[in-house]
C-alpha cells in the first residue's frame, strides 16, 4: 500500500493502481453530476466551482463576449482577470448566442442533458429568453433549478439590484460590523456573495437528492440578504435577549430594551470573553485574537500578571467569576495588551498555546501566502494558464478522505465549445459547422 497526499487529505492505494487510476478515483462524490451553469461574478461561480471540485461535470455557459468578470479588474494585459479564474477553475466554458435561434436550441439539448441548470441573473432576464422555471421543467421534468437573486422573487425588495455589500448593509451584517461610535463596516469576507453560493449548493444538493428519488427536478432559490441574515444569526440571538436583559459579554453598554444589536467591536459575541490584543512592533496586523474561557484564566492570569505588576491577578476579587470578568472586561484587555508590548504576536501566541488558552494571530493575506499550515493543507496552491502564466487559488476547503480535489485552471472563452457539442450534445461536425455559420456561438456582425 502507498500513502499520497490530496487536497490536504492522506489516502492510502494498492500500489498495483497506476497514477491515471489514482486520478480517475479522485473527485468521485459527485461524478456523473451534470451542471449547465450560467452564472457571473462571483455568488453563482463560488457555488459551481465547489461542485466541480467535488466531481461535477461543469459547463459553464456565456455569451459570446464571455463573462463580465473575465476582463474587470485585470492585472495581466489580454488574459483573464484573477477575479474570474479564481472562481472559475474545473469548468468547461462553451459561448453560446440565446439572441439566436439556433443558439437557443443548443440551450434547450443542453438542458436536457443536465442534472443542474444555475442562474443569477437579474430580475425577469431569463424569463425574457422565453425560459420561465415552468418552461425549464416542461423541457427537463427531472432537473434542479438554482437561482441567486439579490431580494428573493417575492416581496416588496424583489425588484432591486445588489451587490456584496448591498447584501451585508440589508441582511445586518453591517449594522452590526465596528465600533459604536464609528460608521458600519463590511466584512473582508464576501458573504453577502460566496455566503451565497455556499447556501445554494446545499439547497442544490438537497433538491438533486430529492429528483434522483422522485424523478422530479425543482426550483430552489437563495437570495443575497436571507444568506446574510442566515450568517448573522447570533446578532439576532442577541437582538431577542435584549427584550429581556442586558448582554454583559458585550465590552460596550448595553440595556434591556434598547432595540437594535449594537455594534461591539471585536467581542467574542459568544458565552466566552475575547478581543484583539496589540503586539510589537505595533503595525497594522500586530495583534492577536485571545479567548479567556473560564478554565484557562487562573493559569493566563498568573502568567501575565507579575510580568506587569500585578501578582495578585488571579486571586483578585474583580476578576475572580466569569461574571466579573465581564464587568471588568476593558481591565483584563488593557492587562493582556501591557504583557503584548513586550512580545510579537507568534511569541504571545508561543505563550498562550501550552497554557490552552484559544487564540490565533491576525494573518495578514502575506501572512497566508507563505504559512506552513496553508501549504500543507493545500489551501493556496499554484497552476498554470495559457494567458496568464502562473498564478495563485485559494484551495478546495471542505477535504473528503476518499475523493479529493484536484485543482484545475479556469477555462478560456469557448475553449470547450466543440468539445461540449460534440460529447456532451452528439453534435456532427457538419452540424457545428452549420450553426457556427449562422451565429450560434458568436455575436452577430457590426452594422
Amino acid at each position: 500500500m502507498t500513502l499520497v497526499k490530496a487536497c490536504g487529505v492522506a489516502i492510502t492505494y494498492s500500489c498495483a493502481l497506476s497514477l491515471g487510476d489514482i486520478l480517475e478515483i479522485r473527485m468521485e462524490a459527485l461524478k456523473g453530476v451534470r451542471i449547465l451553469d450560467m452564472t457571473h461574478v462571483q455568488a453563482g461561480p463560488t457555488c459551481s466551482q465547489l461542485l466541480a471540485w467535488m466531481g461535477a461535470d461543469v459547463i459553464k455557459f456565456e455569451p459570446p463576449q464571455g463573462d463580465a468578470t473575465r476582463g474587470q479588474l485585470r492585472d495581466v494585459p489580454n488574459a483573464d482577470s484573477l477575479y474570474f479564474t479564481m472562481l472559475n477553475c474545473n469548468k468547461r466554458s462553451i459561448t453560446v448566442n440565446m439572441k439566436n435561434p439556433e443558439g437557443k436550441k443548443v440551450f434547450i439539448d443542453l438542458l436536457m442533458k443536465c442534472d443542474i441548470i444555475m442562474e443569477n441573473f437579474g430580475p425577469g432576464v431569463l424569463d425574457r429568453f422565453g425560459f420561465t422555471w415552468e418552461k425549464i421543467h416542461e423541457i427537463n421534468p427531472k432537473i434542479v433549478m438554482g437561482s441567486i437573486k439579490g431580494f428573493g422573487s417575492t416581496g416588496p425588495y424583489s425588484d432591486f439590484k445588489a451587490y456584496e455589500n448591498v447584501a451585508q448593509a440589508m441582511g445586518g451584517s453591517m449594522s452590526t460590523t465596528g465600533v459604536p461610535e464609528g460608521p458600519p463596516f463590511v466584512t473582508g469576507a464576501q458573504i453577502g456573495d460566496s455566503g451565497t453560493g455556499l447556501h445554494l449548493a446545499i439547497g442544490l444538493l438537497g433538491a438533486l437528492h430529492q429528483a434522483n428519488r422522485t424523478g422530479e427536478g425543482q426550483y430552489v432559490e437563495v437570495a443575497m440578504m436571507d444568506g446574510v441574515m442566515n450568517l448573522c444569526r447570533v446578532k439576532w440571538r442577541d437582538h431577542q435577549r435584549l427584550t429581556r436583559q442586558s448582554l454583559s459579554e458585550y465590552s460596550v453598554p448595553t440595556q434591556q430594551g434598547m432595540g437594535e444589536t449594537p455594534r461591539a467591536g471585536n467581542d467574542s459575541g459568544g458565552g466566552q470573553l475575547g478581543n484583539a490584543i496589540k503586539c510589537k512592533p505595533g503595525g497594522p496586523n500586530d495583534y492577536i485574537y485571545v479567548v479567556v474561557q473560564e478554565a484557562v484564566w487562573d493559569g493566563l492570569a498568573k502568567r501575565i500578571g507579575p510580568e506587569i505588576g500585578l501578582p495578585d491577578l488571579a486571586t483578585d476579587a474583580r476578576y475572580a467569576k466569569i461574571g466579573d470578568r465581564r464587568k471588568n472586561q476593558n481591565d483584563i484587555w488593557a492587562a493582556l495588551t501591557k504583557f503584548a508590548s513586550n512580545y510579537t504576536k507568534r511569541e504571545f501566541m508561543a505563550i498562550l498555546n501550552p497554557l490552552d488558552v484559544p487564540c490565533g494571530p491576525i494573518m495578514s493575506t502575506e501572512d497566508l501566502a507563505n504559512d506552513e499550515h496553508v501549504r500543507g493543507r493545500e489551501m493556496y496552491v499554484e497552476l498554470d494558464h495559457p494567458q496568464r502564466g502562473k498564478w495563485w487559488n485559494v484551495g478546495m476547503p471542505i477535504k473528503l478522505s476518499a475523493s479529493p480535489a484536484v485543482i484545475k485552471r479556469s477555462p478560456t472563452l469557448g475553449e470547450h465549445t466543440d468539445e461540449v457539442l460534440k460529447e456532451v450534445l452528439g453534435y456532427a461536425d457538419d452540424k457545428v459547422a452549420q450553426m457556427k455559420t449562422a451565429g450560434a456561438f458568436s455575436l452577430p456582425p457590426k452594422k
